[in-house]
């Protein structure tokens, strides 16, 4: 039987992993894994929850790591306590950063287990700089919405998200969300003329129907805390299909360090070191693919070559989308009370138009639910009593629009390696600069974002826009790009790498452009792709 070595168990690492066992291959995959936690009361919704012995634990941390306390410029909100194992680091593991906030996964599931399932395909707009077209890559997305559960609709946004198979009807929506979509019924023309502003269902890994064993979404209000039954898609669930295969072996608590290869360019063996003991382990390679994120993978990729060479590699091209937060009233819902029991996530999507793809931009309104209230109170100028007060009059009129855009690779955005910080242990360098032109692209849209969601009767004050620092969205692409022809630190267009034969890369250091879009549907989609057109 033939064998395929995975490490990292993320989005793209679990669809690859589970088409090469449909198709008969041994795969093992080799992860740190930290595994989240049983969920409390699985079957109470928000409201009971609040009612629980310890609410304050819960919802907040025992030492409260989920509040942003005034001051703080970098994030309106922290993770919630019981999503914390995603981001929990290996105590080996090291990072220096300029110009750049990344987060690190080394969960079971990867970064994913903390997404809000946003899926939106990219069209051959989109793909203009890659070596394939949506040919290629729409019956994976099809592959990967049969597999997962998405929700959604033929709409408006259609133009911007070609409509593969395997979608069911959209979710309910929640009334701001209802009464937003009734706005831009009546000023749809005006706003797609002048502004190029289109809007519609938000795409989503949430099931409105009963799917492949898992429930449709009950409307409990728990998204934020990660959903207790499996509604909202993450990449573990597909992790434990995987380990229903007997072909399928699963090694966890493993800290991968670097592989091994010969003067023929073949990795021979992959060594990693327990995170329990620091015991090395060493795993022989027939091939071997790298699915641990574009970070991370990058790291080992180039941990490998310093090892060997004690050559100090540069992977330059460095991605990650800019994201702007756009707080918002809707003026037609003030005085309404707030349903909890509703879908948490956005549930609307919007879609700015530009000269070229490149310049689209991509938008996901979310309205205030169950969010946590402290930093929309401790930023009002009033005192805690009065601040309170207005809130309550204001809670079901607010909302969020993240607004995203596109980016490309350039020289100056890179990763590195420092070797020395302490003896045996390398650090991944990260540097990132952004585009000359940023601020008046950033200025420009926020505008037209503006204008938009005043004739939508909402108003957007200035005053209150927030700039995610870079790599706050997690959306890292670009270290090793797949191009139809290219040398070192490139792959082929199936993954292959340039440098070493039998190595596959299968994440997000392949794209060798990101667009403005989510890019968790696209990485599963070509990690499928992947795995049947090379395998």
């Amino acid at each position: 039987m033939k064998e395929v070595l995975i490490v990292g168990s993320g989005a793209s690492g679990v669809h690859f992993a589970l088409s090469l066992l449909r198709k008969n291959y041994r795969v093992v995959m080799v992860d740190i894994g930290n595994r989240k936690p049983a969920p409390v009361r699985p079957d109470a919704d928000f409201v009971a929850l609040r009612e629980m012995e310890d609410p304050a634990g819960y919802f907040l941390g025992g030492k409260y790591e989920a509040l942003i306390l005034p001051g703080n410029d970098g994030e309106y909100y922290g993770f919630p306590p019981n999503k914390q194992y995603i981001f929990a680091e290996p105590r080996t593991f090291a990072h220096q950063a300029r110009g750049f906030s990344p987060l690190f996964s080394f969960a079971a599931g990867g970064l994913a287990e903390a997404w809000t399932g946003g899926c939106y395909p990219f069209h051959d707009g989109d793909l203009e700089g890659f070596p394939f077209d949506y040919g290629r890559l729409g019956p994976c997305y099809s592959e990967v919405a049969r597999r997962i559960g998405i929700s959604g609709a033929e709409d408006d946004l259609a133009r911007f998200f070609p409509v593969h198979e395997g979608l069911m009807d959209p979710l309910e929506l929640d009334e701001h969300s209802g009464v937003f979509l009734q706005n831009y019924a009546r000023h749809r023309r005006e706003l797609n003329e002048k502004l190029r502003f289109y809007i519609g269902r938000a795409r989503l890994a949430t099931l409105s129907r009963n799917w492949n064993g898992r429930p449709k979404c009950d409307y409990s209000g728990r998204c934020l805390w990660g959903c207790p039954a499996g509604s909202l898609y993450t990449p573990s669930l597909t992790l434990e299909e995987c380990r229903r295969y007997p072909n399928f072996h699963y090694e966890n608590n493993l800290s991968v360090s670097h592989f091994c290869y010969n003067s023929a360019g073949d990795v021979t063996r992959l060594v990693a070191y327990s995170t329990r003991d620091q015991q090395r382990r060493d795993f022989p390679v027939s091939r071997l693919a790298l699915a641990a994120g574009a970070l991370c993978s990058s790291k080992i990729f180039l941990e490998s070559i310093y090892r060997d060479t004690g050559t100090i590699a540069t992977l330059p091209g460095l991605m990650d989308n800019r994201q702007v937060l756009m707080p918002f009233v809707n003026l037609r819902m003030l005085g309404h009370a707030y349903n909890p029991r509703s879908y948490q996530y956005h549930q609307i999507a919007i879609g700015m138009e530009g000269e070229s793809p490149k310049d689209y931009v991509h938008g996901l309104v979310t309205t205030l639910k169950t969010a946590m209230i402290h930093p929309v109170v401790q930023s009002l100028p009033f005192d805690l009593g009065t601040s309170v007060a207005l809130f309550r009059n204001l809670h079901a009129a607010l909302g969020l629009v993240n607004i995203n855009f596109s980016d490309w690779r350039r020289e100056e955005n890179y990763v590195s390696l420092d070797p020395h910080p302490r003896p045996g242990e390398s650090r991944l360098v990260i540097h990132y600069a952004p585009e000359a032109g940023e601020e008046k692209k950033i200025k420009r849209a926020t505008k037209t974002f503006q204008r938009g969601l005043r004739k939508l009767s909402c108003v957007a004050p200035g005053a209150m826009l927030h700039r995610r620092p870079m790599g706050a969205s997690v959306h890292y692409a670009g270290t090793i790009p797949m191009l139809e022809s290219g040398s070192s630190f490139t792959c082929t267009p199936s993954g292959q790498s340039r440098d070493f034969r039998n190595l596959y890369l299968v994440d997000g250091t392949t794209f060798p452009a990101l667009p403005a879009k989510n890019l968790t549907f696209s990485l599963m989609a070509n990690a499928v792709r992947i795995a049947e057109e090379a395998f």
